[in-house]
Formats: C-alpha cells, sequence, structure tokens
C-alpha cells in the first residue's frame, strides 16, 4: 500500500511538472509572438534617438504623440479609412460568397467532373500568369479605376475554399442533407436553410481571412486604381512615409533640419504600423471563439 501511494505522489508530481513546462513553453510563445508588436506601439510613443539606443525595451522613453499627429494631419487618412472600410467590407462578402459556392458543389462526391474541377482549382495555387498580363486582362474587361478590381481578379481564395470544402465533406452530417431532398427540397433550398446556419463556425474563419487580406491589401490598389482619392489606408500610409522620407532627404541640404525630420520620419513608421494594424486587433477578440472551432473542423478530416 505504501508503495502504491509512494508511486501515486511520484507521477502526481510529474504530472505537475509537467503542467508547469507546458505553460512556460506557451508563455515563451507568447512573448516572441507579442512583443513585436508590442514594441512597435511603444516606440511610436517614443523618441526615435532612444529606441535605437535601446531605452524602450518595456516601457515608453521620450513619451511623445507627434508620430500620430503627424498621420492624422494628412487630410487623405479620413479617405483611405473609409476607402479601407468600404473595401474591406464588400471584398469579404464577396470572397465568402464565392468561396461558399465553389467549395459546397465540391464537396458533393457524386457531383460530375468533380476531380477534374478541382485540378483546375489548385493549379491556380502554384501557377499564375504573372503581373503584367493580369493587369491587361483587368484593363481590357475596364475594371481599372473602379471598386471591382480590388476584388475580381482574386475572388477565389483557392486555399480558404479547400478549408470550406473540408468542413463541408465532414462536419455536415449527410442524413440531414438527404432527408431535407427527401422532404422536398431542392439543392439551392438545401443550402441556404440547412448548410450556412451549420457552418457558421468556418464562415467566422473565412470572414476574418478575408478582412485580414482585404484590408492590409495596398498592392492591388497601387496597380488598379490610380486614383488618391481611391486609395486605401495602407497605400495612404504608404505615401505619408514616403512623402515624409523624400522630405528627410531634402532637409539634408539644410544646416539643422535633416535630424528633425529623419525623427519625424521614423515616429510616423511605427505610428502607421499601429494605425493600420488597429481596426483588425479590434474586432479579432469578438470571432475569436467561432474562429478557433472553424479551423480546426476545416483544416482535419473526421
Amino acid at each position: 500500500m505504501g508503495k502504491k501511494k509512494k508511486t501515486g505522489q511520484l507521477h502526481g508530481l510529474s504530472d505537475r511538472t509537467s503542467d508547469i513546462i507546458l505553460v512556460v513553453i506557451c508563455l515563451i510563445i507568447v512573448f516572441l509572438v507579442a512583443y513585436p508588436l508590442y514594441y512597435v506601439l511603444v516606440a511610436s510613443v517614443s523618441n526615435p534617438y532612444d529606441v535605437y539606443a535601446g531605452k524602450t525595451f518595456l516601457l515608453p522613453s521620450g513619451f511623445t504623440l507627434d508620430g500620430y499627429k503627424a498621420v492624422f494631419a494628412d487630410k487623405s487618412i479620413i479617405t483611405g479609412f473609409l476607402n479601407s472600410i468600404k473595401y474591406t467590407v464588400v471584398g469579404t462578402v464577396f470572397s465568402v460568397v464565392m468561396i461558399y459556392l465553389s467549395a459546397y458543389p465540391l464537396s458533393v462526391k457524386n457531383l460530375p467532373g468533380r476531380k477534374f474541377i478541382s485540378i483546375f482549382f489548385i493549379i491556380t495555387m502554384y501557377f499564375g500568369g504573372g503581373l503584367m498580363p493580369t493587369y491587361l486582362v483587368v484593363r481590357d474587361t475596364g475594371l481599372i479605376d473602379t471598386i471591382w478590381a480590388m476584388f475580381l481578379p482574386g475572388g477565389v481564395a483557392v486555399g480558404n475554399m479547400i478549408i470550406v470544402r473540408n468542413f463541408f465533406e465532414h462536419s455536415i452530417p449527410k442524413e440531414m442533407i438527404e432527408a431535407a431532398e427527401i422532404d422536398g427540397c431542392s439543392k439551392w433550398t438545401t443550402f441556404i436553410k440547412i448548410v450556412v446556419p451549420l457552418s457558421k463556425s468556418i464562415m467566422a474563419v473565412m470572414v476574418v481571412f478575408s478582412m485580414v487580406a482585404y484590408w492590409n491589401d495596398w498592392f492591388t490598389a497601387l496597380i488598379y486604381l490610380p486614383g488618391k482619392e481611391n486609395a486605401p489606408l495602407p497605400l495612404v500610409l504608404r505615401n505619408i512615409l514616403i512623402k515624409s522620407s523624400a522630405s528627410a532627404s531634402q532637409a539634408g541640404m539644410i544646416s539643422g533640419g535633416y535630424a528633425e525630420l529623419s525623427k519625424l520620419t521614423e515616429m510616423i513608421k511605427f505610428s502607421s504600423v499601429i494605425v493600420a494594424a488597429l481596426p483588425m486587433l479590434i474586432i479579432y477578440p469578438f470571432v475569436q471563439k467561432y474562429f478557433e472551432k472553424g479551423m480546426m473542423a476545416g483544416a482535419v478530416k473526421g
């Protein structure tokens, strides 16, 4: 009896030790992931000279909001913010609808040509026409300088579509779909009233993926939206940073001007990152529960 008790104590101690080790590892990973963003936040309100001197490891040094003032002093920042909201909302809805409309048919195993269509989609993940052919197609279809240039060229994210297809195949009960069809529901009615309500978790994942992609997309706007009034927020911030960098370079010819403008440029650089990332950081906690559940269900068979 004494030996069994001693063995149980040792086993309990071993479990506790392993839990402590796992917690420590998780804390280290969290620190490695979260600290870079925290450092950018601290640097955005610190004196750049103190940042380069290593005085902003955990707390701000020489607190200042000059970087944010310079960013929001540009009148185009509000227009860019509104444009980003418009592109993100419309693009997310369009992308999720297209993903659902392509993923659900491919999840039906008796779909004629299912294998060929799947291969056709997968090929596009590895091969593309390149920037110039794509630009010529967009130009010849009349999409240049229109909102649709942000969505139509990449309307279906194939990687996301595969995740949703796996979710439909392995997480939607086939018996429910068969019962609905026996009761007289058309395939479209079954899709709208059964499949969509049962896939809210994976939908949240696709919404987050699409929102982040469209919110951070500046290159598409740079190529297809030449007008400054159509520029999204990331492109506006990029232009502000380029403008401030150019001013700093020009100020090098003026005695005493370079240091201050270079300092302001560095503050704008850090502030722009926070301004661009903050909306997504605010939204994510509200969909985190669905995000985790949907990601696991869509990525793993069974």
